[in-house]
């Protein structure tokens, strides 16, 4: 059976993790972590992961012949320049390009959401909650808000790179500037810091979205926080659904462990959408943390 490497690599983490599927159950082989150390800058960030890869493959007792990548941010197909990622050091540079010549292996490379998407369909709560299911929308809502649409066990990437990112669709006036650009992008609504900053502008306090949870149900500021979070999820979610009609949505990231979004939630999209009801389901994610690194490997 073939090994599948995957490396994750984060603002202040690189994991990387030498999996083998065997019947319905995946099998870690390796698993390692080191610091990104992002401050020291772009070509650390590269040796980094190639120090990654040499440990794990001491630790596995084999070589790759291919590897999976998940990145912050993504790249421009035709020029191969990164973009778009948080980690700012990446942008504008061959980050596949460089990683293939400094690893001298063919890689796979997507960003986090939709590394996220592909492992949540392929192994985690998709299988488990819709088998069937042929086209998967994996949604990240925690710091940020991203997305990855799998089809057929695919993840798309697009004409731009820029496929399921639904976090810089418009979304309201309300969300104000956003450091893309534009305004009013959904990340500036539906973002964990956007809930919060929300409701210090109803209260004057600054608190953090899991204190505010706590106190939720007797505070009449974050039942106004969480009723517009609701109301703007289904107004965010209802033209996914009537562009590509995915089969299951699965939700991570922080925001993501609001129960409302799957008992509210559904009744806010079906108030946006061309049809009669919505049956879609919405799921928790079943992997936890281990989706990104599993989703690159499934690359």
């Amino acid at each position: 059976m073939e090994l599948l490497w995957g490396i994750d690599l984060g603002g202040t983490k690189v994991e990387g993790a030498v999996i083998r599927q065997k019947g319905e159950e995946l099998e870690v082989l390796a698993r390692k972590r080191l610091p990104t150390e992002q401050e020291q800058g772009y070509d650390h960030i590269v040796n980094q992961i190639h120090r990654l890869v040499e440990e794990l493959g001491k630790e596995a007792g084999s070589r790759p012949e291919r590897i999976g990548i998940g990145t912050p941010g993504t790249y421009e197909p035709g020029s191969f320049l990164h973009k778009n990622s948080n980690t700012t050091c990446l942008n504008g540079r061959t980050l596949f390009l460089d990683l293939q010549k400094k690893l001298s292996l063919p890689i796979a490379m997507a960003n986090d959401a939709n590394c996220f998407a592909l492992a949540e369909a392929r192994w985690g709560a998709v299988p488990k909650e819709v088998p069937d299911a042929k086209v998967v929308f994996g949604i990240i809502m925690g710091t940020g808000v991203g997305g990855g649409v799998v089809v057929n066990g695919k993840v798309l990437h697009g004409r731009h790179g820029i496929a399921g990112e639904w976090g810089h669709s418009y979304l309201h006036d309300s969300g104000g500037p956003c450091y893309c650009g534009r305004a009013g992008c959904v990340e500036r609504i539906l973002s964990g810091p956007s809930l919060e900053r929300y409701y210090t502008e109803l209260t004057g306090e600054k608190k953090r979205l899991k204190d505010i949870m706590k106190g939720a149900s007797s505070d009449p500021a974050a039942q106004q926080m969480l009723d517009r979070m609701v109301d703007f999820f289904g107004r965010a979610l209802g033209p996914v659904i009537n562009l590509i009609d995915p089969d299951a949505i699965v939700i991570g990231g922080g925001v993501g462990n609001i129960d409302l979004l799957y008992t509210e939630g559904p009744k806010s999209v079906s108030k946006h959408i061309f049809n009669h009801e919505f049956v879609t389901p919405i799921l928790k994610p079943a992997l936890g943390d281990s989706a990104g690194v599993f989703g690159a490997a499934a690359l």
